[in-house]
């Protein structure tokens, strides 16, 4: 999907300034019908930086959509967050997102923060237009009159691309999938959000339209200059669209860096899988590999670390061990994090391989 490699003309903004959003042992429990608790995300901690474009990837079942629709306290019923969460408004404002309720919590949601969904079509209500939609939307959050939301929703929707005379009379049904996903990131930017969260934004779509999608991403970004979180299992999104990677399994963070750093330096062993797995961006192809077995139940986790029984380089040590989250000290200035005890071995084999 993409051409470049990754990197290539992007500067790590992370871990410089203040956050504009601020996540210290961040977590989410379900309760199940037997009334245990399940933890879906466990103890992360993340900042995003404002104008920063952050890419969460991991498998399936690795917890990246629980921890996306935590931070919105969009859970479940049975779904619970704890920790903390801080935003820091532009005008100096600190909000405790985990404190919130009632007018807050909706008034954070749509003009702090908002998320595009991954399924396109289910997060429309198919018996309304989309004017309707965006008319709803505008009105439950401010007192804009008719002409003004017009004039908001047209101009969003020329900005992806697409035709407010066709698009605002047309029922979800009548779009097409890459039509739906623009008008989501459209609606999602109209009272003007400084994060936005896109759940796995080109999921199902024919590579013409992921490529749409992903230029109509890049050209808001840059005119309209909000943080993103994006949550994906394509690496070449990452490469794409990031400036740093943070890789999640089993619930936690398990690696974060540059995303130059992340894709020429891994240093944990599920990383590496991952980028193993797919087909390099650049460069002759060389025999894929996969990561054997798959992600473990979050009910019943194994001892140490999460990954040791998928793990080539696992020791004894691993089965007991579960190493947190620390700096990598011996490239100053690199903003790199790994949760495992042979990340040297991890970085010997990638630099042995390249």
């Amino acid at each position: 999907m993409t051409t470049t490699s990754p990197g290539t003309s992007r500067a790590i903004r992370g871990g410089s300034g203040k956050p504009l959003l601020s996540i210290r042992d961040f977590k989410v429990e379900y309760r199940t019908g037997s009334g245990t608790t399940v933890q879906a995300v466990r103890g992360v901690d993340l900042d995003l930086y404002p104008g920063e474009s952050l890419a969460l990837v991991g498998e399936s079942g690795c917890g990246k959509t629980t921890f996306g629709l935590g931070l919105l306290r969009l859970l479940p019923r049975l779904g619970h967050a704890s920790g903390q969460v801080t935003f820091n408004r532009g005008d100096g404002t600190e909000i405790d997102v985990l404190s919130l309720d009632g007018r807050d919590l909706r008034k954070f949601r749509w003009r702090d923060a908002a998320m595009v969904f991954q399924g396109a079509m289910n997060a429309f209500n198919p018996v309304l237009k989309i004017r309707g939609h965006m008319h709803d939307t505008m009105r439950a959050h401010t007192k804009a009159t008719k002409q003004e939301i017009e004039e908001r929703a047209a101009e969003l929707l020329r900005l992806v691309r697409l035709e407010p005379e066709r698009v605002m009379d047309s029922y979800p049904h009548e779009l097409s999938g890459g039509m739906r996903q623009r008008v989501l990131i459209a609606m999602s930017l109209l009272l003007e959000p400084e994060v936005l969260i896109l759940d796995e934004p080109t999921t199902a779509l024919d590579i013409l339209t992921q490529r749409s999608v992903v230029d109509v991403l890049h050209e808001v970004r840059e005119r309209l200059g909000f943080s993103m979180i994006f949550i994906s299992h394509d690496l070449s999104l990452a490469a794409e669209l990031a400036d740093r990677v943070a890789t999640m399994y089993a619930g936690r963070i398990i690696e974060t860096g540059g995303v130059r750093d992340m894709f020429y330096k891994p240093r944990h062993p599920y990383t590496l899988g991952l980028i193993k797995a797919v087909p390099p961006i650049v460069g002759d192809l060389p025999d894929l590999e996969s990561i054997p077995g798959g992600p473990p139940s979050l009910a019943a986790l194994p001892k140490g670390c999460a990954f040791h029984p998928r793990c080539k380089f696992a020791t004894d040590e691993c089965q007991e061990v579960d190493p947190p989250l620390i700096p990598i000290t011996d490239e100053p200035g690199d903003a790199h994090e790994v949760a495992c005890i042979h990340s040297a071995d991890v970085h010997l084999e990638r630099r042995t391989a390249s």
